[in-house]
């Protein structure tokens, strides 16, 4: 395989990636609506067609570019290390089960962990956003303006849903506190129960910003090539450039995404943590139970 860095790989590969996530879309759209069949734990679960998308996409992938794939269902090699595609064939799967057009498919070409192609299909929205590093943002194919400077007043913020009483990494009570100071700024909060729909609508100016507490990187990474490409920013709470290593995700335009660090830096969490992967594992890292 050539280095997929060079800027004529990329377009190529984003090619080949838009066609074979175009050619899953009306099985992604006559499935919606699909009740629960596997749970994941606590309140997650997937539907049959997450199971059954993330063997079709991965299959026509490897046999078009000859690069494995790291998917949400069935996990597989170490995305920090080459070249990797991650992909999440349902983002938003409580949303796709019952029916909600909110929903996406996330895929993203990760090299050494830092993504280098992004996709994000919203099919109940018909809408397409795409990009590889060193090109523009394309929605629907076509390339959009950059993204200018910004400040949380009057702005509109995409940010996860969440149990106010629970622990870990991010604690309910800290996302309700900065949830409250983002509305205290005059900013308005958004919760649509897709990381992948919020990150694209960060790169589109939609958004102005968007706050993600997971830990998985194939809800990110595709958002983060997206909003990178639109002259955006893209790190973890701590002000970290973001790598698929990297827990949590604050993707903005310029000036808001300095105002939502502000923000969350006034208080208090763990200290700054890096993640790891073994092979052909996905379960290592808890899911979120209220993020989608």
């Amino acid at each position: 395989m050539s280095d997929v860095t060079a800027p004529g790989d990329l377009a190529g590969l984003l090619d080949v990636a838009t066609t074979v996530l175009d050619e899953a879309v009306p099985e992604f759209l006559g499935g919606l609506g699909a009740p629960s069949a596997h749970s994941k734990g606590g309140t997650d679960f997937a539907t049959e067609l997450d199971l059954a998308l993330e063997r079709r996409i991965t299959r026509d992938l490897v046999a078009r570019t000859g690069i494995e794939v790291h998917g949400e269902e069935f996990g597989g090699p170490d995305p920090s290390r080459g070249a990797v595609w991650l992909l999440d064939p349902i983002d938003g799967t409580f949303n796709y089960s019952t029916g909600l057009p909110l929903t996406a498919m996330l895929l993203a070409l990760v090299v050494d962990g830092e993504p280098v192609i992004g996709l994000t299909w919203l099919p109940g929205q018909d809408q397409r956003f795409a990009a590889h590093q060193g090109g523009p943002l394309l929605i629907d194919g076509r390339p959009a303006p950059d993204l200018g400077a910004g400040t949380l007043h009057s702005s509109a913020i995409g940010y996860v849903s969440y149990y106010v009483d629970q622990g870990g990494m991010f604690p309910g009570a800290e996302r309700a506190r900065v949830q409250g100071e983002i509305t205290r700024r005059h900013a308005r909060i958004r919760m649509h129960g897709s990381t992948g729909t919020d990150m694209a609508y960060v790169a589109a100016g939609k958004l102005a910003g968007a706050v993600s507490y997971g830990r998985h990187p194939w809800d990110h990474a595709a958002g983060v090539a997206l909003v990178r490409a639109a002259g955006g920013l893209a790190t973890d709470i701590h002000g970290r450039p973001w790598t698929v290593s990297t827990p949590s995700l604050v993707a903005a335009a310029p000036g808001v995404h300095a105002e939502l660090l502000d923000v969350i830096a006034a208080g208090e969490w763990p200290p700054p943590q890096t993640l790891a992967f073994g092979p052909q594992d996905s379960s290592q890292y808890p899911t979120e139970r209220h993020d989608k």
